[in-house]
């Protein structure tokens, strides 16, 4: 039997997710870096993602934050859904913006998580901030090791 550190079973979990994950792959959501409790993803505002105001539908940007914090509640190869999430737009984002979420662990018990993820654009101006609750579903791994 191989054993993982923290840090491989983060990465071999998160490119099994990469692998079956179709709106990261059809919005563009890049994994930029992942480990035990958090990960960080970029994705650029296509202009199909403006509303009528021609800034990035709110939509778009939480779907980037809820990515992250699914690759970083997932990172321990628990299966991982999110129970509840509540975002806040700070700022407007244009087209072209190319958009960071950093989501990092703040509490992990039992079969539940609380995380918190920020949202920044190119020159690092924050735009939204999330807060999601994680539930671990019993004995259910992402990939088999």
């Amino acid at each position: 039997m191989t054993t993982f550190s923290p840090q491989q079973l983060a990465q071999a979990v998160s490119q099994a997710m990469l692998a079956k994950d179709r709106v990261a792959q059809d919005l563009n959501i890049q994994l930029v870096s992942v480990g035990a409790g958090f990960a960080t993803m970029n994705m650029t505002v296509q202009e199909r993602m403006l509303n009528g105001f021609a800034i990035c539908h709110g939509g778009y940007i939480t779907i980037l934050a809820d990515t992250a914090f699914a690759y970083a509640c997932n990172s321990y190869n628990d299966v991982t859904v999110a129970s509840s999430l509540g975002i806040e737009f700070i700022a407007a984002v244009q087209g072209g913006d190319v958009l960071t979420a950093v989501a990092k662990e703040i509490n992990l018990a039992g079969r539940t998580g609380l995380y918190d993820i920020d949202v920044c654009n190119q020159d690092g101006k924050r735009v939204a901030v999330m807060r999601g609750r994680s539930y671990r579903l019993k004995d259910k791994k992402m990939v088999a090791l």
